[in-house]
């Protein structure tokens, strides 16, 4: 079937920087807790949970909207500096400007369904300079009106005017590939950010695995 349009996550997709959100989180916890992450905890109560559990976590009980949208705009503003610091890695991955011209040119549209708040949905905007491929105003992200990632693709296959069965999905993490197939998207590309590449290919809707978009470009 011929795929009438794309839909990108962006963090591990798009831009590696699963080091900087780290980074960022063992700030807010040094302030919370006077005190970094372990391993164990990034991996149990960091990765993949929404900022509002993680800040809960670190005071250990559960806090008034006010105290979660202070640290939860702290963390993200530390975030967006350490991005900013590291101009060695703050790019899109490699291939992917030269894949959204191929897009363009074959007249595929696409947009982006993030689960990052519009603060940094702008800064990427602004810094990547996504306005020269796709609308904004059709970028997804976590405006706290989303259930889930399963709503924000139905919504971004939406906002294209394309059923998400002739739409191609771009995911980095497992939960984001489970919720791509639960909306209905059965071609799912892998962006191997986690390098879990033996549990990825496992996962029903997943058609190919890669490690950068200059594998598509050498071969479509």
């Amino acid at each position: 079937m011929k795929i009438k349009g794309v839909i990108f996550d962006f963090n591990g997709t798009l831009f590696f920087d699963n080091d900087k959100h780290i980074l960022a989180w063992g700030q807010i916890s040094q302030i919370i807790r006077h005190k970094g992450i372990t391993e164990e905890e990034l991996h149990e109560h960091f990765n993949g949970v929404p900022n509002n559990k993680i800040i809960e976590y670190l005071f250990q009980k559960e806090c008034d909207e006010k105290t979660l949208a202070y640290y939860s705009e702290l963390k993200e503003s530390y975030y967006r500096q350490y991005c900013q610091e590291d101009q060695a890695t703050f790019h899109l991955v490699a291939g992917a400007e030269a894949y959204f011209d191929w897009l363009k040119h074959e007249n595929i549209p696409f947009t982006i369904a993030s689960a990052s708040i519009k603060e940094n949905i702008d800064f990427f905007v602004s810094s990547f300079h996504l306005d020269h491929w796709l609308d904004p105003d059709k970028i997804v992200f976590d405006d706290g009106s989303y259930e889930n990632k399963v709503a924000m693709f139905k919504k971004a296959a939406q906002l294209l005017n394309i059923d998400l069965q002739e739409c191609m999905i771009f995911e980095d993490s497992v939960s984001g590939i489970e919720s791509a197939y639960q909306a209905g998207c059965r071609n799912i590309i892998v962006v191997n950010s986690a390098n879990k590449k033996e549990i990825y290919q496992t996962l029903p809707g997943v058609t190919k695995i890669i490690d950068t978009f200059e594998e598509l470009l050498n071969h479509r």
